[in-house]
């Protein structure tokens, strides 16, 4: 298996295994901003979810297409949407939707063929291997599990 595909599946592995441990998480603990004025546990992660789900409807279809990317959607109003929406949600439902859905990309990412990560693919104005928009994809995920680690030290 090529080892960029390796890394970027262990890391989805992994994300998974994170966000399952946050069950133990009381509802008060995943409630509760990470720090004043920023977002809870629940927040971040329901705002996971709509950027894996466009990844899947809108970049890897298109990875072995003549056709241009999809434009991305507006970064704010997704990242609003999804977490006024996780506000309402309960925890398990959260939690399980991102399971679902990351366990979804998880697939189609070990079904991309292995010869394909050092490939360039232009998206909008950039210029981005398969391997370097996904370790961009992971970086954002660890960045937000850190955050949350920081805040709930009994996370891990």
């Amino acid at each position: 298996m090529n080892k960029w595909k390796q890394e970027i599946l262990q890391h989805q592995l992994g994300s998974i295994a994170f966000v399952q441990s946050l069950h133990s998480l009381s509802e008060k603990d995943w409630r509760a901003p990470i720090n004043e004025g920023k977002w809870t546990a629940a927040e971040i992660i329901g705002h996971l979810t709509p950027w894996d789900e466009f990844v899947l409807q809108k970049r890897l279809p298109y990875l072995s297409s003549e056709c241009e990317f999809p434009e991305s959607p507006d970064v704010q109003a997704i990242n609003a949407q999804s977490a006024s929406m996780s506000r309402q949600q309960q925890q398990q439902e959260t939690i399980s939707r991102f399971v679902s859905v990351r366990e979804a990309l998880y697939q189609a990412i070990d079904e991309l063929p292995d010869d394909g990560w050092e490939v360039n693919y232009t998206i909008g104005t950039a210029s981005v291997s398969l391997y370097e928009y996904f370790k961009g994809l992971a970086e954002h995920d660890l960045h937000h599990f850190e955050q949350i680690k920081q805040a709930l030290p009994l996370v891990r």
